[in-house]
């Protein structure tokens, strides 16, 4: 069955064809790691991970490299402003080694969070700093040198930015102008520290003393580590505009060559909140802490993430998210069900009519939202337990639910706010279970009402009994 992605820099539709017959060789860039990543970056690598599980599904050993910046990332995505890990250490009156491995440590925590599969590898920028270095020199050909540092004159490669959007000077129009800047365009290849001043994370290199541009250190890791050419590249969209573009510059002046490093760019859309808490600069901004502290299963994230395509903007709010959380639980419920009922029945032959259109609609650019309702049809229709609840797990190797261990009971998150603890509600439920058997509804009745106060939802007659009543 084929495999169809949609090419950023084609612009359509291709069919998968892998440089290296069976493999896959995948490149996602990673976070900065000055602060705790909010639940729009993390959307990002819920759709490299579905594609690299889309891929295995295919047949293809998969190696997936993420990359961690931990140096060079100014504060302006563009290329100008302060490197956000020094200005992080400055903030806090931390080592910007320990801000660095406090914020590594949390973005693992989200990735196991959300279920995502861990890469091949994780590249550190700090770890390449010499392999960077020697890429600089194999470009200077391409570059300039300032006071201010090494620059890459975009006018020297083919079509330079054909990967973003913009066909005016929209990009452009977000870098900074530095004083001696032969383009717009032109971007930083290593930045010289100014006179005086000392930075933390700064090398030595035949530019002055200074630390790599944020756009060098992808296409020295994904060379390293994948090879060039390799197969697939992904990013958030804001990428598309300038932080790729440069990647491909520096990658084609590399190899003295048109090709762009990657022969396949893939996307994905933002995550909008219109209450404005996506961005971390606005401040109060959301992380998957935030939805855990107010009772949210991080995986009803990761379900909400599903349910829109990945190339299409997806709006944030508590109705969807909570939308997204009962789904959940239902699939769960009926998960458990089957569970119940698979070895009580038996074996049918499985009919595999919604696994291959499954693999069909992920096969078709990674049409998630379709899988979806594919899998629950086969969680809810007819035939034997046994065979329902393997297709069910079949299905949901490509959207990471974790269907087939997870119970309901783990979907219960107390919220952070919450006044009452679980062992204190399961004694309250056993004084009122014996108020209904001494036919003392009333005192029944006002246990209830007092457990709703709390925050509690009592479910008479389901198993699960009670969960937490959110209010989101």
């Amino acid at each position: 069955m084929t495999l169809k992605l949609y090419n950023s820099l084609t612009r359509g539709l291709e069919t998968f064809q892998p440089i290296h017959e069976g493999e896959a060789r995948v490149y996602t860039c990673g976070p900065t790691v000055y602060n705790y990543q909010h639940i729009g970056n993390m959307r990002a690598f819920i759709f490299a991970d579905t594609l690299g599980r889309v891929l295995k599904w295919h047949g293809y050993d998969l190696t997936h490299i993420i990359n961690i910046t931990d140096v060079g990332h100014l504060t302006s995505d563009a290329d100008a402003g302060e490197d956000k890990m020094e200005r992080a250490a400055a903030q806090q009156a931390k080592s910007i080694w320990d801000i660095a491995a406090h914020y590594t440590d949390a973005f693992k925590r989200d990735v196991r969070r959300l279920n995502i599969t861990q890469p091949a590898e994780w590249t550190v920028a700090t770890d390449y700093v010499p392999q960077m270095i020697e890429f600089a020199k194999a470009i200077e050909g391409d570059c300039y040198q300032l006071d201010t540092g090494l620059y890459f004159d975009t006018s020297k490669v083919p079509n330079y930015g054909s990967l973003a959007r913009a066909v005016s000077d929209e990009g452009e129009s977000r870098i900074d102008p530095v004083d001696g800047k032969r383009n717009a365009a032109d971007f930083a290849i290593w930045r010289t520290s100014p006179p005086g001043e000392q930075r933390q994370m700064e090398w030595d290199s035949p530019w002055g003393k200074g630390a790599p541009g944020w756009h060098l250190e992808c296409s020295v890791m994904s060379h390293a580590r994948l090879g060039h050419p390799f197969d697939i590249h992904t990013g958030g969209i804001d990428h598309r505009e300038i932080h790729h573009p440069n990647e491909i510059a520096q990658n084609q002046a590399f190899c003295a060559c048109d090709d762009p490093g990657a022969r396949i760019w893939m996307h994905n859309n933002f995550l909008v909140d219109r209450g404005g808490k996506m961005s971390k600069s606005a401040g109060g901004f959301l992380t998957l802490q935030t939805l855990v502290d107010a009772g949210v299963h991080p995986l009803a994230y990761r379900l909400l993430c599903l349910q829109a395509h990945y190339r299409s903007e997806l709006e944030f709010t508590w109705d969807n998210l909570a939308a997204a959380l009962t789904r959940l639980k239902r699939l769960v419920q009926a998960v458990e069900k089957l569970r119940e009922r698979h070895d009580a029945e038996p074996r049918g032959t499985l009919d595999v009519t919604e696994v291959a259109a499954a693999r069909e609609a992920v096969g078709d650019d990674l049409n998630t939202a379709r899988v979806l309702v594919l899998l629950e049809t086969v969680v809810s229709g007819k035939g034997h337990a046994a065979d329902r609840l393997l297709a069910a797990r079949k299905i949901d190797r490509v959207l990471g639910l974790r269907l087939a261990m997870i119970t309901r009971d783990e979907l219960r998150v107390r919220p952070k706010d919450a006044t009452i603890d679980e062992d204190a509600i399961e004694a309250r439920l056993d004084e009122r279970k014996a108020a209904r058997v001494a036919k003392d509804f009333a005192r029944s009745d006002a246990i209830r009402d007092e457990l709703a106060a709390a925050g509690v939802e009592v479910m008479d007659g389901d198993p699960l009994a009670w969960e937490w009543k959110l209010d989101l």
